[in-house]
């Protein structure tokens, strides 16, 4: 078999499709098709207005709860809503048969935060973006049959 790389300047959904199919197939021959991934999604809201402000932006699969984006307004900041967000979507996961969750953050962002829900580092990517590190964390969730042990 012969092929040709080119550099897609402007590459849209078709290319990332085309990409991942062999991916996709590969890895089900491995592990069989995965759960499906579904979006978990908390907003914050402006009562007045009805507008979102923040919230949070994850997905569920392989038993696992992903975060992708925690947002809460600066001025809304340490009266719980991150801590009343997180622990939506944890009970949602866990309702949905989840395991656990992960979820990634920067040094200048909100590790701290994370780590008093129980979260811990399992990889840090240092200087990225200069200066900082991006760090892996995750947790898992306590379920009866971990309680009886």
């Amino acid at each position: 078999m012969q092929a040709t790389i080119q550099l897609v300047r402007d590459p849209g959904s078709h290319e990332r499709s085309a990409i991942a199919a062999s991916l996709i197939e590969f890895n089900a021959s491995r592990i069989g098709r995965p759960t499906e991934d579904k979006l978990l999604v908390l907003t914050v809201t402006e009562p007045e207005t009805g507008n979102i402000i923040g919230g949070l932006w994850g997905s569920t699969i392989h038993d696992h709860l992903y975060v992708d984006l925690l947002v809460v307004p600066e001025a809304l900041r340490h009266g719980g809503i991150g801590r009343r967000l997180m622990a939506l979507a944890e009970q949602e996961a866990i309702d949905r048969g989840c395991r656990g969750a992960w979820l990634t953050t920067h040094s200048f962002q909100a590790r701290g935060f994370y780590e008093r829900l129980g979260y811990e580092a399992f990889g840090i990517m240092d200087d990225f973006p200069p200066g900082h590190s991006f760090i892996f964390l995750r947790k898992r969730f306590e379920t009866p049959g971990d309680l009886a042990s």
